[in-house]
C-alpha cells in the first residue's frame, strides 16, 4: 500500500505549518515518520492512504504487522490474445507480491474456447488474475492491475462506456469479485512492450503450452 505523510511542524516560537509528502510504500513512510519525530519539531504525524482514509502511526504499524505473513504490495499484469482463425484465446497473468519479508512472482496462463473477441480475452485474463489472488487468500488490500488494453483499462476506470453487453458483463463480474475479496483496485495502462511477460504467457496458452509457476525474486 502506498501512502502520503501529513505532519504538523512547530517552530520553537510556536509557529505551526502543515507539510505533505509524495506517495511512498507504507513501511518506508513509517520509517520516515519516526525520523521526523526524532527532530523534536513535529507536533503530529498522520498517514493518508489512496482512499483518503487517515491512519495514526500506531495504526499503520499494526496494519503492517498484520499483513507481514500474508501476500501484500501486490501488482497484477494481465494480457489476453485471440486467434480469429481458430476462435481460440490465450490468457496470461503475472502477479508480483511480498510475503514474510520476501518477494515473489507468480505466472499463470490458460486457454479458452468460449471467448469471441480480443477485448473479451483481455477481460478474461484480468479475471484469471483475480482467481489467482483468491487462491493466494488476498483480501481487503489495494492491488494494482496493469495491462495494455485501452478498452479494458478505460472502461474499468470509468473513463469509457461499455456498450457491448459481453464486455459490460465481464466488467460487472470483475467488480463483483473485487467486492467479494475486499480488494481496492487501481488500473494502469502501459505500452505493450512493458507488458511482455503477460503477453508471452497468453501466446504460450494459444500454442497449447500451460504454465503455472511461483518463484522467489532474489535481488
Amino acid at each position: 500500500m502506498n501512502i502520503r505523510i501529513q505532519w504538523i511542524y512547530k517552530t520553537p516560537r510556536g509557529l505551526e505549518t502543515v507539510f505533505h509528502s509524495e506517495e511512498m510504500p507504507a513501511a518506508q513512510a513509517v520509517l520516515v515518520a519516526e525520523d521526523l519525530k526524532r527532530t523534536g519539531r513535529v507536533k503530529s504525524v498522520t498517514f493518508i492512504d489512496q482512499l483518503d482514509s487517515t491512519w495514526t502511526v500506531k495504526e499503520m504499524k499494526g496494519y503492517l504487522k498484520g499483513i507481514e505473513t500474508e501476500p501484500h504490495n501486490i501488482t497484477v499484469y494481465f494480457d489476453g490474445g485471440f486467434n480469429l482463425e481458430t476462435n481460440k484465446s490465450g490468457l496470461g497473468c503475472v502477479i508480483y507480491y511480498e510475503q514474510s519479508g520476501k518477494s515473489f512472482r507468480l505466472r499463470r496462463n490458460a486457454p479458452s474456447v468460449e471467448i469471441l473477441s480480443n477485448n473479451e480475452a483481455e477481460y478474461a485474463a484480468l479475471y484469471l488474475g483475480l482467481q489467482e489472488l483468491e487462491l493466494l487468500h488476498v483480501h481487503h488490500l489495494p492491488v494494482r492491475f496493469i495491462g495494455d488494453s485501452q478498452v479494458v483499462i478505460n472502461q474499468l476506470n470509468g473513463e469509457w462506456a461499455a456498450p457491448e453487453r459481453t464486455l459490460s458483463n465481464w466488467a460487472d463480474r470483475i467488480d463483483d469479485k473485487l467486492k467479494d475479496l475486499g480488494i481496492q483496485p487501481t488500473y494502469e495502462l502501459v505500452k505493450r512492450k512493458l507488458n511482455s511477460e503477460a503477453d508471452r504467457l497468453a501466446t504460450q496458452a494459444l500454442n497449447g503450452i500451460s504454465i503455472t509457476a511461483t518463484s522467489e525474486i532474489i535481488t
